[in-house]
């Protein structure tokens, strides 16, 4: 059997409303809160989605960030699975040089047997943390993601046997299972692998903005027909804030843009609730950073961010959005999301 991806292709998009918009949650842990309320909120944001027309609903593996709390990204995949019911549900991505190939074909063999066709595997190649936290991780210095295509030809030898020795190790749950998968990157690298093998991509521009129309470039170029996807098909992250207005948008926005800080000062924090001025807290050099790293970004009412988010359409053709919103309430985050879904680009009601 073979992981088909029934998906279209964007050269029949006519428009920004036929292309799928999915969503991409990093789970934020805010100020004041906890990880359980964080992974509350998760399943209710997922539940609304799915209300909401949205086509998948993708997690992060993250670890050591006291803001994420999607670290366990498969228990927090089957969390929201088993809270929805048609939605599709999976990684953004399982950074693969973590694990054993086999430990993850297992992991996704039981959501697929438990959702079936609901489950979506999206692989990663960086660490998803510090050195220290790979080391924990991988009990030795582990790989530095040149191992990466080798460790791609395992797990999907796991779904799909070349062999039925009864002496070879085998997958079950896992094995003979279709669980589409992805490759996720920021540079030029899994766009070529996602080429060679025939498989779907998708861009981290959300936060690595800057090679993005080359990493399309030299997928759509260098792709090769497969089993599992006849053409390319190329999907990628925006960051979106929706709001009544724009100054609120923005506004909201401002908590990202804390995050961002935190980060680029290595002070990772929870997530903080927005503030009326941004220069008050950072440099002109870091202001400039995050305006950069914003690139593929669309802030403000639902009027502005349709036309942003056509605009980035027209760019890059790309076949799918997923979305990132890093919003302090939740309330707020629902209610951005339910903006994009009906006032932006038209989604149907489920």
């Amino acid at each position: 059997m073979t992981e088909r991806i029934d998906i279209h292709s964007a050269s029949q998009s006519t428009s920004l409303s036929e292309i799928p918009f999915s969503i991409l949650d990093l789970a934020p842990i805010t100020v004041d809160s906890t990880a359980a309320q964080s992974l509350k909120n998760t399943l209710d944001l997922a539940q609304h989605a799915e209300e909401w027309g949205y086509t998948r609903y993708w997690l992060a593996e993250h670890h050591g960030m006291p803001g994420i709390a999607s670290s366990a990204t498969s228990l927090v995949i089957g969390y929201v699975a088993g809270g929805t019911k048609t939605i599709r549900v999976g990684s953004g991505g399982i950074m693969l040089p973590n694990h054993a190939p086999l430990v993850i074909a297992e992991q996704f063999g039981t959501l697929e047997s438990l959702y079936p066709g609901r489950i979506d595997l999206g692989l990663g190649r960086a660490p998803g943390s510090d050195q220290l936290t790979s080391f924990a991780l991988r009990r030795g210095a582990g790989s530095d993601g040149q191992d990466f295509p080798q460790r791609l030809r395992e797990l999907r030898g796991y779904f799909k046997p070349d062999s039925q020795s009864s002496l070879r190790v085998r997958a079950i749950p896992g094995e003979g299972l279709d669980i589409p998968i992805w490759l996720l990157g920021s540079s030029g690298f899994s766009a070529r692998l996602s080429a060679e093998q025939g498989l779907p991509f998708a861009f981290a521009s959300h936060f690595a903005p800057d090679y993005l129309l080359a990493a399309l470039e030299l997928y759509r170029n260098q792709f090769t027909p497969s089993e599992t996807l006849s053409a390319p098909y190329a999907m990628i992250g925006v960051n979106v804030v929706v709001a009544d207005t724009d100054a609120e948008a923005e506004r909201l926005a401002t908590s990202q843009a804390q995050q961002f800080l935190s980060l680029i000062r290595n002070r990772p924090g929870q997530l903080r609730p927005p503030v009326d001025d941004m220069d008050s807290i950072w440099t002109a050099h870091e202001k400039a950073l995050f305006e950069k790293q914003r690139a593929y970004a669309a802030v403000g009412s639902p009027d502005t961010v349709r036309q942003r988010l056509n605009d980035i359409w027209q760019e890059t053709r790309a076949d799918e959005m997923i979305v990132a919103s890093q919003i302090y309430d939740h309330s707020a985050r629902l209610r951005s999301y339910e903006l994009l879904a009906h006032e932006v680009i038209g989604l149907k009601q489920q």
